[in-house]
């Protein structure tokens, strides 16, 4: 069965993105870009694509969450036996990608990532709600199983483990921070003439701007 996509486009027609609309700290001018996609009511604003590559050189991307952000960098938890914990090992070099249709904006960042204090994915666990702690120890991430019953069978065991007790962070899992040395706003605009502001950080830790073509 084939589907035409031919004719499947929108038509954008949102205000132009200038260099002299842009903060100069990339980390302000997201700040103001995610408190809009907020305001927008979207149902998880905060889901970003985790694009990773290989030891040997093959790309992968998934949509993981954000859970904070700083001028340190951008920071989400995951399990460090998962597909992308393995490949963040073997190379912490990182893309995230948010978009945000309502608005016709797109952000790209670009960095290296580390692993957060110990301390840090602690406290975050412990703000987790009970059955996502549960379902932390639940899953071994990206492994095969034979069925969802697997799972289910798993937490009902923990559930009886750990009833009266506080549910500890696994060993295997915790936060990465990817510190960021480019960011790029996409704003859609008519006639496919999209803006594009690209920020990039110099050896003497100074941001640059810059527009690219569409």
């Amino acid at each position: 069965m084939t589907i035409d996509l031919s004719e499947l486009r929108r038509v954008y027609s949102e205000n132009p993105l200038t260099k002299a609309d842009v903060d100069p700290n990339p980390f302000c001018q997201f700040r103001r870009w995610f408190g809009e996609a907020l305001q927008a009511d979207f149902y998880e604003p905060n889901a970003m694509v985790l694009s990773t590559v290989s030891a040997e050189g093959k790309p992968s991307a998934r949509t993981v969450l954000l859970k904070g952000f700083d001028e340190r960098g951008f920071v989400f938890y995951t399990n460090y036996h998962s597909r992308k914990g393995r490949e963040l090992a073997q190379n912490p070099y990182v893309a995230l990608t948010f978009y945000w249709d309502v608005l016709v904006r797109d952000i790209r960042i670009e960095g290296k990532v580390e692993k957060v204090p110990p301390e840090v994915s602690d406290m975050y666990f412990q703000s987790r709600p009970r059955g996502s702690q549960l379902g932390t120890w639940v899953s071994n991430q990206s492994e095969i199983i034979e069925s969802r019953q697997v799972l289910l069978d798993r937490l009902q065991q923990l559930e009886v483990q750990y009833a009266d007790a506080p549910i500890p962070r696994p060993p295997y899992w915790g936060g990465y921070r990817v510190s960021p040395t480019a960011f790029e706003f996409w704003q859609g605009g008519e006639n496919r003439l999209h803006d594009r502001i690209l920020y990039t950080l110099t050896d003497d830790g100074v941001w640059t701007i810059a527009r690219l073509a569409p």
